[in-house]
């Protein structure tokens, strides 16, 4: 028997296949999902949009009953977002490119055949805290 975190799990993976699919039908590219930068820092997805690049946090729910899942991404979750971008760049050596922070919603469940799917583009800065050469 499943317990809940596993089910949380397992619903989460899911709603970011359904942004993967949603984003490449888009016309982005996908560089990489579930880029594990340290052992606190995870992108959801890292993609391009055109010659943008695209830092994407994907929140899923079973339904809008408490809320949307962009209520998720509050103040701490951006700095956590903010500060793994700034380890993915220097990663990356801070190649000169011009980059957002994106949300994806997912509404619905596993198996679901057509889940309300919402992109939200450039949902928030960088801010002024870091610094990028």
């Amino acid at each position: 028997m499943k317990n809940s975190q596993d089910v949380h799990n397992e619903t989460g993976l899911w709603g970011e296949k359904v942004a993967k699919s949603m984003l490449s039908r888009k016309g982005y590219k996908i560089l990489g999902a579930r880029v594990l930068l340290d052992a606190r820092d995870e992108i959801d997805l890292v993609a391009r949009d055109g010659s943008v690049l695209v830092f994407v946090e994907v929140k899923t729910r079973a339904s809008e009953r408490f809320g949307r899942p962009i209520s998720a991404v509050d103040r701490k979750k951006r700095r956590i977002l903010r500060r793994a971008a700034v380890r993915y760049l220097k990663r990356k050596r801070f190649p000169e490119v011009n980059f957002r922070f994106d949300v994806v919603e997912v509404v619905g469940s596993i198996g679901d055949k057509h889940p309300a799917v919402c992109h939200i583009q450039n949902i928030f800065t960088l801010g002024s805290k870091y610094y990028l050469p």
